[in-house]
């Protein structure tokens, strides 16, 4: 009785190993090409979503690429929340992110035992061969896919010893007595898994041993596939982030129940075609999203109409300065945790134009409420700029690749230079501005028209800088910090023409020349700030385009 006992406990540990490898393994494959990769792919998927059907073939390559329709679906899901990719097309991308993981499930179904020392080996050399992200990435990627395929193999060697034992037959014997238990114990499984390609190549290990009738089978696979869209739906923190992944979970739902009401013709059918029960899953799975993508391709734009008016936008309340995208799920993948603080840094900026403007207001006449929503604008823009410098210091636990973690820096660049640069225009020249006016004194034509141009440079670059730092822009930077001249140029200009007028005018006061004076040196101070951004850049993308003319053959 012992023995028993402890064979069939040791058989559980075993099994339990297995498919813990199984999800390593998987876990590697993704993370692995998301930091490695993962940026190169959500720019090209930015470029190529025209249309539903360039969307469609988008999301089955990508997701045959990362082995995972979850990370395919939070890349779509934050271009859609960032209004850069309408809905429409990302419902394609998840349908075809669909099929895309049934090819996974394709490949592992073949006899791939030689596969496995091969794999192992040759991620080891690559990620040995070179001291580089990519590579680093690639050979992981490759490791993982070896982890999957033993632990497919060391699940069926489990399998046929479990399959002998009492306790298994009678779980299998309840599972087929009842649909809809069947249909929730793969739901809960696939949830807990997080990876519908798990639990379908679990299945189909299961369906081997022969105790599994189709019917069975195909109510598992349909309660994986619903399983599988429910991560990313639990994820989204805002209505118009739940949009898509609930679009992709009702599209799966409404499959589901039709398959379900005409599973006896299914059955029938899959008789007719005599394939093993192991088969059968794998095939009714690929079926199963393909007629999917068919039927819905053409309903996208309705659905889409459907979930804008169940899920609007928000009305945003409180302290402007509360982050708005830095969603938490963006923390475990990189260029998701990147395009989240890209969206806050703009916010950044958004806020600094807003206090320039304000700012050149107070100088033409004196406001107290102007100066004080300068300072509250300020506010904002430190608790913001904290925010996304906290949630960067949080990004890429498993590790940056190389490109992603100068990109970081970038932000990080970008966000305290504007925090800077906010500082001066609420601590000093607010102060300034204000100062003299309490006097009963104004600016002159001529102090205001100096100011003016001042102002309308420092706006010019600012824009540049924004220019730079979004599309990373090499000549926009160039232009940024050639302008620093310039400025200097208008102050030196501007100091000698106005300490020329205060020697003419005896009667000038000395401390309003000097209050000028301050201000012309604190909005250059506030340029150098902005300048600052074009440097990251142009040191990252110059340095690349330094290599590329460096390594191109001479004509």
């Amino acid at each position: 009785m012992f023995v028993a006992t402890q064979s069939g406990t040791t058989l559980l540990i075993n099994l339990a190993g297995a498919i813990a490898l199984l999800l390593w393994g998987s876990h590697m494959i993704s993370t692995a090409l998301q930091r490695g990769f993962g940026t190169q792919l959500r720019h090209w998927m930015g470029r190529h979503l025209s249309n539903r059907w360039m969307a469609l073939l988008s999301g089955i390559g990508i997701t045959g690429i990362l082995q995972s329709s979850t990370a395919v679906s939070l890349m779509a899901t934050s271009f859609t929340a960032a209004g850069t990719l309408s809905l429409s097309p990302a419902l394609a991308v998840m349908l075809g992110a669909n099929i895309g993981s049934t090819l996974v499930v394709q490949l592992m179904s073949f006899n791939t035992a030689i596969a496995i020392p091969l794999l192992m080996l040759g991620g080891f050399v690559v990620f040995k061969m070179r001291d580089h992200s990519s590579f680093e990435s690639a050979g992981c990627a490759m490791i993982g896919l070896g982890l999957m395929l033993l632990a497919l193999s060391l699940l069926g060697t489990t399998l046929e010893h479990i399959e002998s034992t009492p306790v298994f037959h009678a779980v299998m014997q309840g599972l087929q007595g009842d649909t809809l238990i069947a249909l929730m114990v793969a739901i809960i499984l696939t949830l807990i898994c997080h990876s519908s390609v798990a639990v379908i190549l679990l299945i189909a290990s299961l369906a081997t041993t022969g105790v599994m009738n189709q019917e069975t089978a195909l109510v598992l696979v349909l309660g994986a596939n619903i399983g599988g869209a429910l991560p990313p739906v639990f994820s989204a923190g805002t209505p118009v982030a739940r949009r898509l992944p609930i679009g992709n979970l009702l599209v799966r739902v409404l499959g589901s129940l039709v398959a379900l009401l005409l599973l006896p013709l299914l059955a029938d059918f899959a008789r007719s075609l005599a394939l093993t029960t192991p088969q059968l899953v794998v095939w009714f799975h690929t079926a199963f999203s393909m007629v999917l993508a068919l039927v819905f391709i053409g309903l996208i734009s309705p659905l889409a109409h459907v979930l804008e008016t169940l899920f609007p936008e928000e009305e945003r309340v409180g302290d402007p300065g509360l982050p708005m995208y830095l969603d938490e799920a963006g923390l475990d993948v990189a260029y998701l945790g990147l395009s989240n603080a890209v969206r806050e840094s703009l916010r950044v900026a958004d806020m600094l134009t807003i206090m320039l403007d304000r700012l050149f207001v107070l100088f033409q006449h004196l406001e107290q409420g102007v100066a004080d929503e300068i300072r509250q604008v300020d506010q904002s823009l430190d608790l913001l700029s904290a925010a996304v410098r906290a949630y960067l210091a949080d990004l890429g636990q498993d590790g940056l690749s190389d490109s992603d973690a100068d990109r970081a820096q970038e932000i990080l660049m970008f966000v305290i230079n504007f925090e800077h640069a906010g500082d001066i225009l609420s601590s000093n020249l607010t102060q300034l501005a204000t100062r003299r006016s309490r006097r009963g004194e104004l600016f002159n034509e001529f102090e205001l028209n100096n100011i003016r141009l001042l102002h309308w440079e420092v706006l010019t670059s600012l824009r540049l800088a924004v220019t730079a730092f979004l599309g990373e822009d090499l000549s926009a930077a160039h232009q940024l910090v050639a302008r620093k001249e310039s400025i200097r140029q208008l102050e030196a200009s501007a100091s000698r023409e106005h300490f020329k007028k205060l020697r003419e005018d005896k009667n000038a006061w000395a401390e309003s020349g000097d209050i000028f004076q301050r201000v012309l040196r604190d909005y250059r101070r506030v340029h150098h700030h902005i300048a600052a951004i074009a440097y990251p850049v142009i040191e990252r993308l110059g340095n690349d385009e330094m290599l590329i003319s460096e390594n191109r053959p001479e004509v």
